[in-house]
């Protein structure tokens, strides 16, 4: 085999038969996904679902809300993480990332390190989603969406 036969590819994958943007894709998707568990984690079981229910009405918004918050962030998280409708998923997270920046996070000015936290964080994981929702599953997911 002669160097010209040998590759033709300039950057050789990771995985064989797995592009790096589907890499790309999964990493993104995976590390959300566990993001937003974290965040139904912390709704649960630290802030307890009362507890959410009652700052949600706090801020002015329906006190149910919350539950409804609490359930996309979970269920999406999971989605997420196994490569679930990513593109769809993602998409339906955005929303609950422009109400945190709406309601409470807006009013703290745009550095998440300002008092109450900014709204810097909210707006650049509502762009990652976007991105997902762009790129696709990536590799490794279980039900893939349609292009």
């Amino acid at each position: 085999m002669t160097y010209a036969t040998a590759s033709t590819s300039a950057r050789p994958s990771l995985v064989e038969g797995v592009t790096n943007a589907d890499l790309a894709a999964t990493i993104l998707r995976v590390s959300m996904g566990v993001l937003f568990l974290a965040h139904a984690g912390l709704k649960l079981f630290i802030f307890t679902p009362a507890g959410t229910v009652g700052y949600f009405a706090s801020l002015g918004l329906p006190g149910p809300l919350a539950y409804l918050v609490i359930a996309a962030e979970l269920f999406g998280g999971i989605a997420l993480i196994l490569g679930i409708y990513s593109r769809c998923v993602s998409l339906a997270l955005v929303p609950i990332l422009l109400g945190s920046i709406y309601v409470p996070h807006g009013a703290a000015g745009f550095f998440f390190s300002n008092e109450g936290g900014g709204w810097e964080y909210p707006a650049f994981w509502a762009v990652t989603l976007i991105v997902q929702a762009l790129l696709g599953d990536g590799a490794f997911a279980l039900k893939r969406s349609r292009a």
